[in-house]
């Protein structure tokens, strides 16, 4: 998550000037000119010119360059430099929060429920398969390294992970508006979702839910190996 530029790009719109200019051209159906946004909002050009390229660097605008007289050839003058709405999106919330991220594994699982899937399965699957994606396994990490690795790409997600002895605690829920309302469903997906990143990693971790107050319900643990065997062979007898 880039918070900086995300801030900076938001933060651009705090001047009164840059926020009109920015809500008049996201309102017109087609590319404005400095010219045209100057008349309409009644000022000067050269100011005009200054906060457009403003919101340009930001990323909130887009520029293109038109002859607004459809004219080509000699003497058809010279492009007008317009601008359009960016299409990237801003979005800043503090503790981080990721809700798209959440609707794209909800999406994904329906999908494969209509497909045939059991929805549990499905959600356990897609969710999963999203951490999976995170990250690629890298060999040769000891424990310690290990946990740092999957702390380093749970705290990119929004997790606020803190590392204590061989667990990974998880001090904000990127999910926790849906997880207030839908407790079992939000905690189970998440788990599901951190193992992946674990598993991606190729790392000796196990997701647990173990719910705490103010704190994600999932916690990241170093499994060792006769723990390892107990789980793969827990009715062995002694």
């Amino acid at each position: 998550m880039d918070l900086g530029a995300q801030a900076s790009g938001i933060g651009a719109l705090a001047d009164d000037t840059r926020r009109a200019l920015f809500e008049y051209v996201s309102s017109q159906a087609e590319p404005v000119g400095r010219e045209q946004a100057a008349t309409e909002l009644g000022l000067a050009v050269h100011n005009v010119n200054f906060h457009l390229d403003r919101l340009v660097t930001e990323g909130l605008l887009e520029v293109e360059y038109r002859r607004l007289s459809g004219k080509t050839g000699p003497g058809a003058g010279r492009p007008s430099k317009l601008y359009r709405r960016a299409k990237r999106e801003f979005a800043v919330s503090l503790p981080p929060r990721r809700y798209d991220l959440v609707g794209d594994i909800l999406a994904a699982a329906v999908t494969r429920a209509a497909e045939g899937l059991p929805l549990a399965e499905a959600l356990h699957e897609c969710a999963r398969r999203e951490g999976l994606t995170l990250i690629k396994v890298v060999d040769g990490l000891d424990e310690a390294a290990s946990l740092r690795a999957l702390a380093e790409v749970l705290r990119s997600q929004g997790f606020e992970p803190h590392v204590q002895g061989r667990e990974i605690a998880l001090f904000n829920c990127p999910f926790d508006a849906l997880a207030q309302k839908h407790t079992a469903l939000v905690c189970g997906l998440n788990q599901a979702f951190v193992q992946g990143v674990a598993d991606g990693l190729g790392s000796d971790v196990t997701a647990c839910l173990e719910p705490e107050p103010d704190r994600c319900c999932v916690k990241a643990r170093a499994t060792s190996e006769s723990e390892r065997r107990g789980v793969e062979h827990p009715d062995s007898p002694l």
